[in-house]
This record gives C-alpha cells, sequence and structure tokens, in this order.
C-alpha cells in the first residue's frame, strides 16, 4: 500500500475517533433536562382541615343612623372612620320650629299654674262663705237662697281647681311632646362604633320616612368593630360536617401572613335555592384591629383547634425532591441555570408536602433528582 494512502487512512482513523470524543463530551457537558418544584409554605392546620370556604367580613351590630324628624343638617360632627360612644351627638337638624313650640308649650304651663292659684284663691273664699252660711242658717240669719248660692259657689270652685289641676297636666303633657320633638332633631350614636359611611353633609334635607328627591334617609352608617364575624356560604352537602363553636382558622385577603382564630357562632337555618348554600357565621376568637368590615375571608373549618406551636408557617417541599447523597439529605436548588446540592433537615409529613429546614419559600428544587444530577451540574428545566 501507498505510503500515502496509509496517512490517509491514519488521518481518516483519527478524525472519527476526535468526532466520537467530541460527541461524548458534548453529551456529558449538556444541560440535564429536569423537572421543578417550588419550595412553598404551609400551615399545619391543614392536616386536619375539613373542609374550606370564602366569604367577608361583616358587624353583627350595624347601624344607619337617621332621625324621626324631617329637617335640615345644620352640623354634623363625624366623619368616615370616626369612633363614637354610646349616646354621643352626631348631627343636628335646624329646630328652630319645634323648639318654638316647645317654648309655647312650657308657658302654656305657667299660665295653667296661674289659673290654678286663682281657681284655689277663689275655692279658700268660697269654702270660708259657705262656712259662716252652715253656722247661720239654722238659725235663720240669711236665706235659704243666699245658703244655695254660697254652696253652689263652694262647689263651682271646687270643680275649676280640678279643671286647672287637669290642664296643667294636659300642658305639661304637650311640652314633653315638644321636647321630643326637639330631642330628634339631634342625632345620636345608638351604640359604641365606628363611623363607615356618611350618606349626609350640612344643608341636605332628611326626610327619614319619604323618597322626596334631594333628600337622604340616613345620616351616618355606623358598625360596632367588637362584633365583627364572617359570613360563609357552604354547599348544603357539607353542612353536615360543621357544628355550632367548631374551631376554624380564619385567614383575610388584605393579611394573607396572618391567621386568625375562630369558632362558629351560629348555623343560619335556610337554605338558599339558587345557590344550594347555608350561611354559616364564624366570631373571630380574638379582636384585631386590622380586620376591617367587608374584607374577604377565607375559612378553614377544623376537626380540632390549632395548639400554639402549630400556628406559624411550615417551610415544606414535594418529598421527591429530597434525595440521600453521603448519608444526608439534600435538596438540589436551581441558580443560574445550575443545581446547587444544599442540606437540608427533614419533618414531619404535611399532608402531601413534606416539611424541611435549610430552604426558603420561592426556591426552585429539581424534582426527583437521579444520580447524574451533581452539585454544580447544568441543568435545562422541562418544558410542561
Amino acid at each position: 500500500m501507498p505510503r500515502r494512502r496509509r496517512n490517509w487512512l491514519r488521518y481518516a482513523v483519527i478524525a472519527v475517533i476526535v468526532a466520537v470524543l467530541i460527541g461524548v463530551a458534548a453529551r456529558l457537558l449538556a444541560p440535564q433536562t429536569v423537572e421543578t418544584t417550588t419550595v412553598t409554605s404551609v400551615y399545619p392546620s391543614q392536616s386536619y382541615t375539613l373542609l374550606n370556604a370564602t366569604g367577608y367580613v361583616v358587624p353583627q351590630r350595624k347601624a344607619a343612623v337617621a332621625s324621626k324628624a324631617q329637617g335640615r343638617v345644620e352640623w354634623l360632627g363625624v366623619l368616615e372612620g370616626t369612633p363614637v360612644k354610646e349616646g354621643q351627638i352626631i348631627a343636628r337638624l335646624e329646630s328652630a320650629d319645634v323648639a318654638a313650640s316647645l317654648a309655647q308649650a312650657q308657658a302654656q304651663i305657667k299660665v295653667a299654674q296661674a289659673n290654678l292659684q286663682l281657681q284655689r284663691a277663689e275655692l279658700e273664699n268660697a269654702a270660708a262663705n259657705l262656712k259662716r252660711s252652715l253656722v247661720l242658717a239654722p238659725h235663720g240669719a240669711i236665706s235659704a237662697l243666699q245658703y244655695d248660692a254660697d254652696r253652689s259657689r263652694y262647689d263651682k270652685a271646687k270643680a275649676s281647681v280640678n279643671s286647672e289641676e287637669a290642664a296643667i297636666l294636659s300642658a305639661k303633657a304637650n311640652a314633653r311632646a315638644a321636647q321630643v320633638a326637639v330631642d330628634q332633631t339631634v342625632i345620636r350614636a345608638p351604640f359604641d362604633g365606628v363611623v363607615l359611611e356618611k350618606h349626609a353633609n350640612v344643608g341636605d334635607n332628611i326626610t327619614p320616612f319619604s323618597s322626596a328627591s334631594d333628600s337622604k334617609g340616613a345620616v351616618v352608617t355606623i358598625a360596632d368593630m367588637k362584633t365583627l364575624e364572617v359570613e360563609a356560604d357552604v354547599a348544603e352537602s357539607n353542612i353536615a360536617h360543621i357544628a355550632v363553636d367548631q374551631p376554624c382558622e380564619i385567614q383575610l385577603d388584605a393579611l394573607p401572613e396572618t391567621r386568625f382564630a375562630g369558632r362558629v357562632s351560629r348555623i343560619v337555618p335556610t337554605v338558599d335555592r339558587s345557590k344550594a348554600t347555608v350561611l354559616v357565621k364564624v366570631r373571630f376568637v380574638e379582636r384585631d384591629e386590622r380586620v376591617l368590615p367587608d374584607m374577604s375571608a377565607k375559612i378553614a373549618f377544623l376537626s380540632k383547634p390549632v395548639p400554639p406551636a402549630e400556628k406559624a408557617a411550615v417551610v415544606a417541599v414535594q418529598p421527591t425532591a429530597v434525595v440521600t447523597r453521603g448519608g444526608r439529605h439534600v435538596v438540589y436548588a436551581i441558580e443560574h441555570d445550575k443545581a446547587r446540592e444544599v442540606p437540608v433537615v427533614t419533618g414531619e409529613r404535611m399532608g402531601d408536602l413534606l416539611a424541611v429546614s435549610g430552604v426558603k419559600p420561592g426556591d426552585t428544587l429539581v424534582l426527583a433528582p437521579g444520580e447524574k444530577i451533581k452539585d454544580g451540574a447544568s441543568v435545562s428545566v422541562a418544558k410542561k
């Protein structure tokens, strides 16, 4: 074989070997495709949750405060969010007309009292004359006609006194009615609470029992914040799992990091036909100033109360993300397309998850890492 041909064969063999080595190296160095899972935080109560429901925070005591009187608002002393005490004056209506009626009624009392004094004086005089007539008449000192006149005068004076006493009672009743009318122009808080809405302003007409245009019914709406509870609709098929005073855990969308202890306060004994649900009301075990009416809430109905030690969130992962390497539990966190080996300490099972420490919620881990996954290995996430 010519020497030149042997050289070409040698070069060809070398080229094939190099190509094979390059292919093997490329395969070994290429990123490994892996599936991933995310570290999450769970609450231990999830393991004994019977069912979940959604609802809203509502006050048990809530009132649209108005007045039985009709008139124009001349003073308003509260705004939205203003705390009020029972009996505190919230607003005043114009009261000149009813105040004048009260003054007139009080004057009528004085007139009736003056007339009573006059009639009492007349009764005393008539009683004295009748007394004399009773002494003189048997001796014929006065005529029978004079005696009858004195007797009639006495009876008339006595009746006049009774009439004036009744007139005083009537005048006082009229004054009380006028005072009530005046009091109704002063709007007071019916209980301790907080103003939620302001429906009227100074100058607005208040017409509680009418729908007249440009008029208002209530002046403000107030709620007792100590009576806040959560109302939730529960499917009637699940109502058998709920009982009065059953422990619950409440999570508010506005405060996602906080779980509130609750108890079933009452179950409304009727079913909403359109939704096939039963209204369940859950009270807060402890009052929190951050809880406000109409907040969205999620309720977990529990089989037992949450122990104090289990109220904090626990970091958890899919159990298959944890593997044993060198006699220790590790996970592989993905950072910049590299697998980073992280030692972890495992805890209890939390439903389908496993409690761990050493990673934080939000970390991305390799799901079910094989033996080929090593610390620092290049990885690519499989498309789902």
